[in-house]
């Protein structure tokens, strides 16, 4: 098993660097590092080429690069068993609007509203300040189409545990 902690510190990265978003539906992240062979069949299949090898060779997403469609081409290319079910719910992922967000700085910008699907994220008129976002935590599918579209880079989606 790589350990990818011990790998970091001999590179000098920060070991507190936040977990990899691995490909939706990924079981367990112990098993994943454990069984996956880095083949890149997943990158390859990925239709919105969100899917990256990152440390140690292991594919995780970049959704800086677009969202994920769920189309499950990723997890139907791999030959190894680190999945769940196709029809549970694809990851647990916390999302946060930090506070370089152009609304906190009394921009009027709701791009990301404009680009959720699902509507999770709303904005709420406030007397004499712009519109501030809201999230419906409950409503996200964690698919990142709000973190590219950012022009602050203020989304952030992290593996929740």
């Amino acid at each position: 098993m790589v350990d990818l902690s011990r790998r970091n510190f001999m590179r000098a990265k920060r070991v507190s660097t936040p977990a990899a978003i691995r490909l939706p539906w990924t079981a367990d992240e112990e098993l994943f590092i454990r069984g996956c062979t880095q083949c890149g069949d997943c990158i390859a299949a990925c239709e919105e080429k969100i899917i990256i090898k990152g440390d140690g060779g292991f594919p995780e997403i970049n959704f800086a690069a677009g969202e994920c469609t769920f189309c499950q081409k990723c997890v139907t290319s791999c030959n190894e068993a680190l999945f769940n079910p196709l029809d549970t719910k694809p990851w647990q992922l916390a999302i946060e609007i930090q506070a370089g967000c152009l609304a906190n700085k009394q921009v009027h910008c709701q791009i990301c509203q404009d680009s959720c699907e699902p509507e999770a994220i709303t904005f709420k008129h406030l007397h004499g300040s712009v519109p501030q976002p809201e999230i419906t935590l409950t409503d996200c599918n964690g698919c990142g189409a709000c973190v590219a579209v950012c022009p602050e880079s203020a989304i952030n989606l992290s593996v929740s545990i």
